[in-house]
């Protein structure tokens, strides 16, 4: 049975991002006498069709080609190859506005809005309907915090001509900022084949908001509490089904968790701060094929 474990051309865009998970997760599962190969998306040179199972990796620069990525799903399909995870879950978790049809659904998530593609950012609005003092912007397609904003009402004179000549490409997402990161951090369950594998909370660097390792955000292994669990596993039963992998982000806040973002594409795994991350994947990966 032969494998191709999906990645990117490094570009150098966002340094980091995952390599040395990709690289560890490549050689165990070769250690475990699956053929397995490195494969970049964008490489029109690859025959795909060789393959029995094609495994979403690290597709990191979707979001900068959604457009080609949309295509080479399209392709897959044609060509009839199995895709872990499956291609119509990743084409709705493509657009962060699957947010609202999680909330719709009875999950709690982070209170958000959409702006539609050439629609209008009024700042004052949202500090309103929310009563708070910092907004955060964010791309509807997005990732690596690309083209995302912290707002407060001291600045947002600053960014609305910014963000309005951004709307005219791509739609966004309005959020209030959740101190809960900072001061609690934002909880990563990663779950294999449905099954939960392991978890972190990821707290930012002091006087910044972005959790993100290669901005200085610190992973620290944690076990999640029972109601945190039981929401993402009631999470995943609705919209990952025949998933290898998922990862759920969200915060606590005022006694229940929020969803931030349902992860189904290109996640980090966190693989290397749990001993039975790896095993757990490959018992997953094997149970599916």
């Amino acid at each position: 049975m032969k494998l191709a474990l999906v990645t990117y051309n490094d570009e150098g865009k966002y340094p980091g991002e995952g390599s040395r998970e990709d690289t560890h997760l490549h050689h165990y599962l070769s250690q475990k006498e699956l053929e397995v190969k490195y494969e970049i998306w964008t490489n029109p040179e690859v025959n795909w069709q060789q393959y029995d199972t094609i495994i979403l990796k690290s597709p990191w620069d979707y979001f900068d080609k959604v457009n080609l990525f949309q295509n080479w799903l399209n392709e897959l399909d044609h060509l009839g190859v199995r895709v872990l995870n499956p291609t119509s879950v990743v084409r709705w978790n493509l657009n962060k506005e699957y947010l609202l049809a999680v909330e719709e659904a009875g999950f709690t998530i982070v209170p958000t809005q959409l702006i539609e593609q050439a629609g209008k950012f009024t700042a004052a609005s949202y500090f309103s309907t929310w009563n708070t003092k910092n907004i955060i912007l964010k791309p509807a397609v997005s990732g690596g915090a690309k083209n995302t904003f912290s707002i407060s009402q001291a600045n947002n004179q600053l960014y609305e001509t910014q963000i309005n000549q951004l709307l005219q490409e791509e739609a966004f997402l309005v959020q209030p900022f959740m101190p809960e990161i900072q001061n609690k951090g934002e909880w990563s369950l990663i779950f294999f084949n449905g099954q939960f594998s392991h978890s972190v909370l990821k707290v930012p660097r002091s006087g910044d908001f972005r959790v993100q390792h290669y901005f200085g955000g610190a992973i620290i292994p944690t076990t999640p509490p029972v109601y945190v669990m039981h929401y993402a596993q009631q999470l995943l039963q609705q919209f990952a089904p025949g998933c290898l992998y998922a990862r759920v982000d969200g915060v606590e806040s005022n006694g229940e968790f929020r969803l931030m973002e349902l992860e189904l594409i290109e996640p980090m795994l966190y693989l290397n701060y749990s001993e039975q991350a790896y095993k757990n994947y490959y018992l997953a990966l094997r149970q599916m094929l």
